[in-house]
């Protein structure tokens, strides 16, 4: 088989197998077709003899499975013996239709949670016991009352090789039926208090990915982008490419062949305003040695479940810190990133922004789109054309000031309201520029009509700009602070 052949064969697997992973910080609603509850509460399910049209697993099925999850945590069995047991379950729940799997989780969340009543006695002991001597003491039996038969349950899943992996992909099912079935959350807080702890950046290795890595874990980058998609075999050749490129993952004891998440960088003389010659396989390569920047273009988490479970920020310093170790003439630490809600954000504030429009300006737009004073419907058509303008149009100056408005002070609840702005700034970055036609793909129009940013990593500001954030203030360079629109 030719490489190309090999490329195709797998990128059509790939394609069929690809679950959206969202950019880092990003969250996901509910799935459209995730399975629906059902009507019946699973207490009443297990007392009944027949099962009604909206149910999985019958009563009987149903008593077996809660059985099997009770025997995996009975004192009576070692820990070993314990993981055998819910090495079974885990292999009946693969085989279960999606329906049955919401099922195994409603008893694992219904008929495993912490004793109340000794959890409501430990916690009154424990505020009678403030400012005691026997504080210490009622603290400790708070802790102990707080973990779950539920806890120790999935503690058992882990014991055997695969349970790791069993349990990443069951909190992947779950995630989408978060917001139509309320009983699942706690459930969810315990596996993602468990990955916290099991995925600590302290665990992971960080391994360097190119051409001569396992055609496995090639294909694990194509099918895992999730910034800018891989074309072809020479594309992913190219990201690979030893002399000017680099790719590096975070990998776990656990799930060794499986790169938890993955940054590809480009070594270059100055920082990128463009994906298009990044991305270019017949652009000439700067010399590892003479480059001065390295450019992250594109950070891409593979597994849905481990949302919440950060690794980001970790991975950046350890890249920056292996780079400067192998190339010492890098100063400039940047990224190349898309603005993903911003196109989005536009539609709903663009009425918000025209009252901060000075009166040549409003008077310019509105003679370009007809409507004087200009309407933000009128508005919002015209700059769908934005790969159109030229430099000095004043759409794409409203364009811009517009995505610095969004960047620099659109917070929600004290954090910017983009997500991959969210991960960069939060991680201490700084806004440092906006790139016009930076994506001039479909997808980047989509998502903010061409436009990029570059996000700075000032390694001596890092700390600095995190407490401005935790302020309520985005760091930005000065030229993007003076895009901004003035106060309304």
């Amino acid at each position: 088989m030719s490489a190309t052949e090999w490329f195709q064969a797998r990128l059509r697997s790939g394609e069929k197998s690809k679950v959206p992973v969202a950019p880092e910080g990003a969250s996901k609603g509910a799935s459209k077709n995730a399975p629906k509850p059902s009507a019946r509460p699973i207490a009443e399910r297990l007392q009944a003899t027949l099962r009604k049209a909206d149910e999985a697993l019958s009563p009987r099925a149903l008593r077996r499975v809660l059985a099997d999850l009770q025997a995996v945590i009975d004192p009576r069995v070692s820990e070993v013996e314990g993981g055998r047991r819910a090495h079974a379950i885990a292999d009946a729940y693969r085989a279960a239709t999606a329906e049955e799997r919401r099922d195994y989780w409603a008893l694992m969340s219904e008929h495993f949670a912490a004793d109340a009543q000794k959890l409501k006695t430990a916690r009154d002991q424990h505020q009678a016991a403030v400012g005691t001597p026997d504080e210490g003491q009622a603290e400790l039996r708070l802790r102990r009352a707080l973990v779950s038969p539920r806890m120790r349950l999935l503690q058992r899943f882990a014991v055997e090789p695969e349970g790791m992996r069993f349990l990443v992909d069951l909190r992947a099912d779950l995630l989408p039926c978060l917001k139509s079935d309320k009983r699942l959350l706690a459930l969810d807080a315990e596996l993602e208090q468990l990955f916290s702890t099991w995925f600590d950046v302290a665990f992971l290795e960080l391994r360097r990915i190119d051409w001569d890595s396992p055609a496995s874990l090639i294909e694990k980058l194509i099918r895992y982008e999730a910034v800018h998609d891989i074309k072809s075999w020479s594309d992913v050749k190219n990201r690979l490419d030893d002399s000017d490129r680099r790719c590096y993952g975070f990998f776990h004891p656990r799930l060794p062949n499986e790169p938890l998440i993955f940054v590809e960088v480009a070594l270059v003389d100055r920082i990128s305003d463009g994906i298009t010659p990044l991305l270019d396989e017949a652009a000439v390569p700067v010399l590892p040695a003479r480059a001065t920047t390295a450019i992250f273009y594109s950070i891409s988490n593979t597994q849905n479940g481990l949302r919440g479970v950060s690794f980001g920020d970790s991975l950046i310093k350890r890249v920056v810190e292996t780079l400067q170790e192998e190339l010492p003439r890098l100063k400039t630490f940047a990224t190349l990133s898309p603005i993903p809600g911003f196109r989005t954000w536009l539609a709903k504030n663009a009425a918000d922004l025209l009252p901060r429009l000075d009166e040549k300006r409003e008077a310019e737009l509105g003679r370009l789109i007809g409507s004087l004073p200009p309407t933000a419907e009128r508005l919002l058509a015209a700059v769908d054309a934005a790969a159109t303008f030229d430099a000095k149009s004043p759409l794409r100056q409203w364009l811009l000031q517009a995505a610095a408005e969004y960047l620099g002070r659109a917070l929600v609840d004290g954090t910017p309201a983009d997500p991959v702005a969210r991960f960069h700034l939060g991680n201490g970055a700084r806004v440092e520029r906006l790139n016009w036609a930076g994506d001039p793909s479909p997808k980047g129009h989509k998502q903010s009509y061409g436009l990029m940013v570059n996000y700075l990593y000032d390694l001596k500001r890092l700390d600095k700009h995190r407490t401005w954030l935790a302020d309520g203030k985005v760091a930005v360079s000065g030229d993007v602070e003076g895009l901004y629109f003035k106060k309304g």
